[in-house]
């Protein structure tokens, strides 16, 4: 008689599943050496490191390399310009990637839904240094192609480089142009496992594309968009260095709305380097990110425990 799965043991169900065990391996080991051995790390956020003396051989100070970003008088301002901006990001960009992913799946020529992934695709893999260059012809006040258009039609020339106000509309937009053929892929991926018995049942019963879409595509997207907001959310106290550095650079005009948790650590340990101060600002922003994803999931387990992450 063939035991159930609850009467097994635990070596037995070892041996059972041993396959799928094995190809867990790997990743296994590569998550165990580069997230949990490095994790003493995080003491050197409480000390004044030397290189000779190494993290644990140095003097310990408390919480001293907190006061960095506390006493700087900007904390709060950088903290609401990372955590909107990221908000933005991640909410924009996933209603948007789950848009082209559906518009894509809509599509009934195979060549042009190919072609038209591709070009979506490929903004993904410009540097974000060209992105900055491409942003600085275009806008910029004297040989800006956006500026020579307005010129040519006898119009005054914009400063967006003098203007802070219009910047998070543009980042935002410069993001969304960079990674929504990237983001679109998973959501285009968990369209085509949705049942194709049951796309067409519900054309028989007479079901139009934005009655499929509604009843059918959304609902069975819905488990991979909570997971995936969960995740992001984990990071939303991290902001794009790279994007924001190379469009905004270290232009002081701009900062009230474009200046970062990143940008500022930068621009303040550049000349004097401290593996103190940023693993401090570091451990910060892990904190607050992990508040904020045991919060979110918490909330999602409560109304509806099978998208929770545990």
């Amino acid at each position: 008689m063939k035991k159930r799965k609850s009467d097994l043991t635990f070596w037995q169900k070892v041996v059972r599943n041993r396959t799928l065990l094995l190809m867990c391996i790997p990743a296994v080991i590569f998550f165990f050496m580069f997230n949990y051995m490095p994790l003493p790390g995080i003491y050197v956020a409480f000390v004044k490191y030397n290189y000779r003396d190494g993290i644990f051989g140095s003097r310990f100070i408390g919480l001293d390399n907190f006061k960095f970003l506390a006493t700087s008088g900007e904390l709060w301002n950088l903290t609401k310009n990372t955590v909107l901006y990221n908000l933005a990001f991640i909410l924009l960009g996933n209603a948007l990637a789950v848009f082209v992913a559906i518009l894509l799946n809509e599509l009934q020529s195979k060549m042009f839904k190919k072609v038209s992934q591709t070009i979506l695709f490929l903004p993904y893999f410009i540097s974000q240094v060209l992105v900055g260059l491409l942003v600085f012809n275009l806008l910029n006040f004297d040989t800006g192609f956006v500026n020579s258009v307005l010129t040519s039609m006898g119009l005054e020339k914009w400063q967006p480089y003098s203007d802070p106000k219009v910047w998070p509309v543009l980042l935002v937009v410069i993001y969304l142009w960079q990674q929504t053929g990237y983001n679109s892929v998973v959501y285009f991926a968990s369209i085509m496992g949705i049942d194709g018995e049951m796309m067409e049942a519900a054309k028989v019963d007479g079901a139009n594309g934005f009655q499929r879409i509604r009843y059918i595509i959304l609902p069975s997207l819905k488990p991979t968009i909570v997971i995936l907001l969960l995740f992001a959310l984990g990071g939303i106290v991290k902001g794009n260095f790279g994007l924001f550095y190379n469009i905004i650079g270290t232009n002081p005009i701009l900062y009230p709305t474009t200046d970062i948790i990143e940008t500022y650590v930068y621009r303040a340990t550049m000349t004097n380097f401290n593996f103190s101060t940023a693993s401090a600002v570091g451990f910060y922003q892990s904190v607050v990110g992990f508040v904020i994803v045991m919060t979110v999931n918490y909330i999602v387990k409560k109304i509806e425990p099978d998208y929770s992450l545990f």
